[in-house]
């Protein structure tokens, strides 16, 4: 879930601002976008992505992380749930440069902000070569993937079905609907 607040800062104030705030939080346009907690079938469905990449990248080519680093957008700074990125960078640094795959999963305030809002700033980055979003209650993803031709379709394929496959050329990887959704009630 998120929720817009109404104070106003720059980018610069707002990632000092953030380093002292217990919650997690979107500067989205000018405008700071407080993180909600999840539901559990949130976070089991987050993990096990994180869990079933990490196993199948190998680590010396991918950092894979959830819940983690930050993705600067033009005059938005987002937290995606899942992210993978070459390996290497600076380890203190609190942002990604060169995202490959982007993963968010669905809160009932994120249905606009997920697929419409997110899905045009992702895929405006030029490292970028899949976002998916991802269902909380049940094995269904909406995905986005860099073509042949170096854009994204208009709108993401949906995927559903626990016999269903998430494939990722980019990263060489297919991951089953069954295993990303294990656990969720």
């Amino acid at each position: 879930m998120n929720i817009r607040t109404e104070i106003s800062l720059t980018k610069s104030e707002f990632l000092r601002w953030a380093e002292t705030q217990e919650f997690k939080h979107e500067y989205v346009g000018g405008r700071i976008v407080m993180m909600a907690q999840v539901s559990r079938n949130h976070g089991m469905i987050t993990a096990n992505l994180l869990v079933l990449l990490r196993g199948a990248l190998p680590a010396e080519r991918w950092n894979v992380f959830a819940d983690a680093l930050a993705v600067e957008i033009g005059d938005s700074i987002r937290c995606p749930d899942v992210l993978v990125e070459p390996a290497g960078g600076d380890g203190s640094s609190r942002f990604s440069d060169a995202p490959v795959f982007l993963a968010e999963v669905l809160s009932p305030s994120s249905l606009e902000t997920d697929l419409r809002e997110k899905v045009d700033e992702y895929t405006a980055l030029p490292s970028l070569q899949a976002y998916a979003v991802l269902a909380q209650d049940e094995p269904r993803l909406w995905l986005w993937q860099r073509g042949e031709d170096g854009a994204f379709p208009h709108a993401g394929e949906m995927i559903e079905g626990a016999d269903a496959l998430l494939r990722l050329p980019a990263l060489g990887v297919e991951l089953s609907l069954a295993d990303i959704y294990r656990g969720v009630a």
